[in-house]
């Protein structure tokens, strides 16, 4: 039987305490991430989901943020 590796995920809250960050902001900048970019939906009972990433995605994160913080037009023109 193979086993896959398995990673360590932190939620967007984490995430965000760890960066010094607002969490909404963050979750406005990573809703266009995708699984390849090392984000992950955690699911719950009912509609409970919440944002995580993985360690690879925290650093892909973090470039995103570097970008955002750089033109924050970037967030204007992506949710149009």
């Amino acid at each position: 039987m193979h086993v896959k590796k398995v990673h360590p995920v932190f939620t967007i809250a984490r995430v965000a305490k760890d960066l010094r960050g607002n969490k909404d902001w963050l979750w406005d900048v990573a809703n266009g991430m995708d699984t390849v970019d090392g984000v992950i939906w955690v699911y719950g009972i009912g509609d409970d989901q919440i944002m995580a990433f993985t360690e690879f995605g925290i650093e892909k994160l973090t470039q995103l943020i570097k970008m955002h913080k750089e033109d924050p037009e970037l967030l204007k023109r992506w949710n149009r």
